[in-house]
């Protein structure tokens, strides 16, 4: 097993500004894996991106979007449209070049997979899946999930699953995708009759030629690690086991956490890490290991992200981090120094519970009637019973 990890301080470059998704909490989780002796592992490659070239950013993006977001990144007097230059999506210096960047380093990760150069990759900063072919959106100015998605598929894939366990729900991935049988979406979110970006409902299935390969589990606020564990492993296993898929593409975003500032998922970086591990194991399963994982949203900067994300580096890299391993002092007074008066944190748990009470059909928890709308809804298509919690 070899992992790729694709990064370079040049992709601290995609910066908004004074915006939520700071590019420190990437600088931090890097140091992090780095203080930890996560990078350093037997196997490990890290590897400078390139940009992703126009005609790459095209097999998702429109033409005139892409000319749009070169123009307002070089010009001060740009005036708005296709989503850009709003509040979540401020147009900063650049914006281009950075995004095509991140897109890259996606890209990088994705055919290093899929052509048998490593086993896994990682690319911490990319994961903008709101964008759409032509408007930004959600912090997200090119789709990078959605573009190495679809190059692999120039390249011959047959079956990608995206599994998306950000906060928000993945719409630019399933909307690009939706209509085509060859990807599976799969996304655990916060309901979307309470977040952002108000979509994602269990009735999203995929459209005509394609009914079954959108899945969307919308679970209710205040859910916490055991719910989200169970939900998870109700939904997502079965599906994508029926999907028999060549590789595993995950969206990572930790902004299901507690103490994140834009949503109110109740996960602790244990669930989030427990998630990373099952997916993990899913690619052991049924992709002989392939998995091309991104990092996402995220926004508690120094308290949670970093953390989060390096586990995600080590569970992609070898054996997983004792929760219990004390975060570095050089790391936390970086840290401190980053985002002086945060809270750094000393250790890399929460205490968190990562069990949970495997999902059971007839019981009336907001949770369970999240997961039994969802299996409803898809479970048929795939010729799975609903109601056998077997399936």
């Amino acid at each position: 097993m070899s992992t790729l990890v694709v990064w370079d301080d040049a992709l601290l470059g995609y910066d908004l500004g004074d915006h939520p998704l700071d590019p420190v909490r990437v600088e931090l989780t890097m140091a992090l894996a780095r203080a930890l002796g996560v990078l350093d592992r037997p196997g490990v490659e890290v590897r400078k991106p390139e940009p992703a070239d126009d005609e790459t950013l095209l097999r998702v993006h429109r033409a005139d979007y892409l000319h749009a977001v070169k123009a307002a990144g070089h010009d001060p007097f740009f005036r708005g449209g296709y989503g850009l230059g709003t509040s979540d999506n401020p147009v900063f210096d650049s914006m281009h070049e950075a995004g095509a960047l991140v897109a890259g380093a996606t890209l990088a990760g994705a055919r290093s997979v899929w052509r048998g150069e490593t086993t896994r990759a990682v690319n911490i900063a990319g994961g903008l899946h709101h964008a759409m072919p032509a408007r930004a959106s959600g912090f997200c100015v090119y789709n990078d999930p959605a573009i190495a998605i679809a190059k692999l598929l120039d390249e011959g894939a047959e079956r990608i699953a995206y599994i998306d366990i950000d906060v928000h729900h993945g719409d630019g991935v399933q909307d690009i995708f939706y209509d085509d049988p060859r990807v599976l979406t799969v996304s655990l979110h916060e309901s979307p009759l309470t977040l952002f970006p108000g979509t994602g409902f269990p009735g999203e299935t995929g459209g005509e030629g394609a009914e079954g390969y959108a899945v969307n589990v919308a679970l209710p606020p205040g859910t916490g690690d055991r719910g989200w564990l169970r939900a998870f492993h109700a939904v997502v296993p079965s599906v994508v086991r029926a999907f028999r898929p060549q590789v595993i593409f995950s969206q990572c975003g930790a902004d299901s956490h507690r103490l994140d500032p834009l949503a109110d998922l109740r996960l602790t970086v244990d669930g989030q890490r427990a998630g990373q591990l099952a997916m993990k194991a899913l690619a052991d399963e049924l992709c002989d290991g392939r998995w091309v994982a991104t990092g996402g949203g995220g926004y508690a900067l120094v308290e949670v992200v970093p953390r989060t994300w390096t586990h995600l580096l080590a569970t992609a890299t070898g054996d997983p981090l004792d929760p219990l391993t004390l975060t570095p002092p050089a790391w936390r007074a970086l840290a401190q120094a980053r985002r002086p008066g945060r809270e750094v944190p000393l250790r890399m748990t929460d205490d968190g519970d990562a069990t949970y009470d495997p999902w059971q059909p007839g019981t009336d928890d907001a949770v369970d009637r999240a997961i039994a709308q969802t299996r409803t809804a898809v479970f048929p298509l795939h010729g799975l019973d609903p109601h056998d919690p077997r399936d």
